[in-house]
């Protein structure tokens, strides 16, 4: 597990992290423990919206029109 003691929201650095409050994304070996300098900075983080744009296949993005330069096949 990595850890940030850096809290996202106000940018300041957390010199010792004990007690204060944190949360863990991910999982296993790339999980990610973050610590925050208040409970309110933990909280805005929580509430800042996520986009997933990997779970929403019905769109596809690709260009099939070749770009200046490209040789499309």
């Amino acid at each position: 597990m990595r850890i940030e003691t850096t809290d996202p929201i106000t940018g300041n650095t957390i010199k010792d992290p004990e007690g204060h409050p944190f949360v863990i994304e991910g999982a296993g070996d790339g999980a990610l423990k973050i610590y925050f300098e208040s409970e309110e900075s933990r909280r805005a983080y929580l509430d800042i919206e996520v986009e997933h744009p990997g779970e929403d296949f019905k769109i596809n993005l690709d260009n099939p029109v070749a770009m200046g330069g490209d040789a499309r096949k």
